[in-house]
């Protein structure tokens, strides 16, 4: 049996379909935290596939989908509705970036 040292390991970002090297990485960042804080919602109120797919005004199996992370043909803004339609207020901020280089989109949950 090989040892886990015997392995390469390569350091990644903070992201990773940066790494994976897709064109749209920030979004898809995004859009899997927002997933994953309409999940944690989810759980917390113990609420069936199908009730919140009521509240939140989609099919289930795309709700499905979006919760197993295959959020492509789901936009932000129907994420962000989807937070508004659970009781959340989403914020939307835009500040200079610290350096001179591009600035970045990321989901802060407070």
């Amino acid at each position: 049996m090989s040892d886990i040292k015997d392995f390469p390991v390569e350091q990644g970002t903070e992201s990773v379909y940066a790494d994976l090297g897709y064109p749209d990485a920030s979004d898809m960042q995004v859009k899997a935290e927002l997933a994953r804080e309409i999940a944690q919602i989810l759980i917390d109120r113990r609420l069936t596939q199908q009730h919140a797919a009521t509240i939140l005004g989609m099919p289930q199996p795309k709700l499905s989908e979006m919760l197993r992370g295959k959020f492509r043909g789901i936009s932000q803004a129907k994420m962000i509705e989807c937070l508004n339609r659970l009781g959340r207020d989403v914020d939307i901020v835009v500040r200079k970036a610290k350096r001179q280089a591009e600035g970045h989109t990321q989901v802060v949950v407070v």
